[in-house]
């Protein structure tokens, strides 16, 4: 289930942010959580399942736009369709805008389309 984040999950999600290419210095990463909380455009979703948070994905919001900016899962729960599960809940959770990425996230969201079209 995607659950927006609160400031109470600062350390879960700084966790699995730190999986992200870009934000293994602890500097780059409290900037980064410092963004999702201060920039009304900037949203960040934590993906709980049972009584744990195993995956995130930050993007930003425009009028017709969702850029996929950080999208991470728990090691141990990898390779099980939780990076899928996430997008998909994106989509249904913003049925009417396009789902982009950025340079980090674009090869992912492809392979996310790809499987779709494929169970089309």
């Amino acid at each position: 289930m995607l659950i927006r984040y609160k400031k109470s999950f600062e350390k879960i999600a700084m966790g699995l942010l730190s999986f992200m290419p870009k934000e293994k210095v602890l500097k780059q990463l409290l900037q980064t959580i410092k963004e999702y909380e201060s920039e009304e455009n900037l949203q960040l979703f934590l993906w709980k399942e049972d009584e744990d948070i195993i995956g995130l994905v930050g993007v930003c919001l425009s009028d017709h736009h969702i850029e996929v900016r950080h999208i991470s899962v728990n090691p141990s729960h990898r390779q099980q369709g939780v990076g899928k599960s996430m997008v998909k809940a994106l989509n249904d959770t913003y049925p009417h805008k396009e789902l982009t990425a950025d340079n980090v996230t674009e090869a992912f969201l492809q392979k996310c389309e790809e499987i779709n079209k494929g169970s089309e």
